[in-house]
């Protein structure tokens, strides 16, 4: 006696073939994907431009200390305060690029392709700038450069230094019926550029000057002034290393800086020009006009002009 065997369906066997077929070029697919993904560049990280601030660690802002302590990596200027760094994780890489007036030890543009590379190797940038990134701080072409390669930034804003160092003074940058605006100028133009403001517009008997790295432009600045009418008498503050345990002060007249210029340290000097500045009745006498004093060659906070 013989067993009968009933065949499948001929069109029910032809479906489960071609449904076989399918999930075995559905799992090839993905393996192929899945490949595909491990040689594939990670995705870009984040970069934040951080102010540091004019020097003082107490002075940063609770964003700034927050971004630095997640940091992976940080690009730092020598116009940081000291303390500064010691926020940032120690498995953290450090990139000093330095950026100090008169001396600058990498090219901008190698700085922004630094900054690149690190975020689009995935890693959470921090480009650490003096004072605020936003005032003579070249962030413009850093956040241009990050655009172009699709890369997230943000900026955490810092105290710049003339905010910084009229706050230490003790004296306001505007008052009423003495200065009715304050006007930032950078004495420290890109390499070989000279300093040739416009001295006309920034002679105004109501406003306040901060001339940022002035120190080597100081008499020029007194030059330029008094011969577009600011009188000679105007006060003037100058301010080394502002914000620092080391900052110097000294107090002059915009006609005598034009005559002698200033006679700070190597640090970087903020002038603060205009009514506003004069000394306050009473108040701790700054140093000396003319009274040098002991030459600082270190990190400089403020920004950079």
């Amino acid at each position: 006696m013989h067993a009968s065997v009933k065949l499948p369906d001929p069109g029910l066997l032809g479906l489960l073939l071609r449904v076989g077929e399918g999930l075995r070029a559905v799992v090839t697919l993905r393996r192929s994907a899945s490949g595909a993904r491990s040689t594939r560049r990670p995705p870009p990280g984040s970069v934040a431009l951080v102010g540091a601030g004019p020097g003082d660690p107490d002075l940063l802002t609770v964003a700034a200390v927050k971004a630095l302590a997640a940091a992976e990596v940080v690009l730092y200027d020598h116009l940081v305060g000291e303390g500064i760094l010691d926020l940032v994780p120690a498995t953290a890489e450090r990139i000093c690029v330095g950026k100090r007036s008169g001396r600058h030890s990498l090219p901008q543009e190698e700085i922004s392709a630094l900054i690149v590379a690190r975020a689009l190797a995935g890693r959470r940038v921090v480009r650490l700038k003096g004072g605020d990134p936003m005032i003579f701080g070249r962030a413009g072409e850093e956040i241009d450069a990050l655009d172009a390669h699709g890369i997230p930034v943000t900026v955490i804003p810092g105290i710049t230094a003339a905010l910084g160092c009229a706050a230490g003074a003790g004296l306001s940058l505007t008052r009423r019926g003495v200065s009715r605006a304050v006007t930032f100028v950078t004495a420290h133009g890109r390499d070989g550029e000279r300093f040739e403001p416009d001295w006309a517009r920034l002679a105004d008997p109501q406003g306040t000057l901060a001339i940022y790295m002035g120190r080597d432009q100081a008499r020029a600045v007194g030059q330029g002034l008094t011969g577009a009418g600011l009188p000679a008498s105007t006060p003037v503050l100058a301010v080394e290393n502002g914000c620092r345990p080391d900052e110097r002060r000294w107090r002059t007249t915009l006609g005598a800086m034009a005559g002698q210029g200033i006679a700070a340290g190597k640090g970087p000097t903020l002038l603060l020009i205009g009514g506003a500045l004069a000394q306050r009745d009473g108040a701790q006498r700054d140093g000396l006009q003319g009274g040098a004093p002991a030459a600082v060659d270190r990190c400089a906070a403020g920004d950079l002009g």
